[in-house]
């Protein structure tokens, strides 16, 4: 495992971004790096200290070797975290539910990506959001369409947890080591 280095906000309040004071010019820099660079994702961890048998987590990001460009997103996005592994390269990421969606979503909103692709991810990241924040992703039908969200996104991925697994968790409480084992 690589030694990461974090770099997080410090501040106690929520911070909300005005969007609409977002200087243009900086929004579409950071709406085209973002394009080409970033990735929304949805990721099903294990956890035995929930009532859920997954954490369901929706998660922006953006990584390169320079941090320059990552560390003024932070910045100017007002929220999120700055993450350096051992290779060097350099991740900014913004995985809380709250600044997800009182920053990223509403800033993407406004500047959009050309690329109908990451446009279209952002799209299903922003109907997983409101799944996330109504409390649905707590019940079996909304697991379903978080999966089925999921499946379409980022051209289907690499996936550490099969669907099945996930659902056989749900539906019979196993342990996803077990589900694992009898699958194979």
């Amino acid at each position: 495992m690589r030694q990461v280095r974090a770099i997080s906000r410090k501040d106690s309040e929520p911070v909300r971004l005005d969007v609409d004071a977002f200087p243009e010019s900086l929004g579409q820099y950071f709406a085209g790096f973002a394009n080409g660079e970033g990735s929304f994702n949805i990721s099903f961890r294990p956890r035995g200290d929930y009532r859920q048998p997954w954490k369901i987590s929706l998660c922006f990001n953006v990584s390169q070797r320079d941090p320059t460009v990552l560390t003024l997103l932070q910045e100017r996005l007002r929220c999120g975290t700055m993450r350096q592994r051992a290779d060097g390269v350099w991740y900014y990421e913004v995985n809380n539910l709250g600044e997800l969606t009182r920053n990223i979503l509403p800033f993407f909103k406004r500047f959009g990506f050309l690329a109908p692709k990451k446009q279209r991810d952002f799209e299903k990241f922003c109907e997983a959001a409101a799944i996330r924040l109504v409390g649905r992703h707590l019940t079996p039908e909304g697991v379903r369409e978080i999966l089925d969200i999921r499946r379409d996104m980022n051209a289907g991925g690499n996936r550490r947890y099969s669907e099945e697994e996930i659902l056989a968790r749900y539906q019979l409480g196993e342990s996803s080591e077990t589900v694992r084992r009898t699958s194979a």
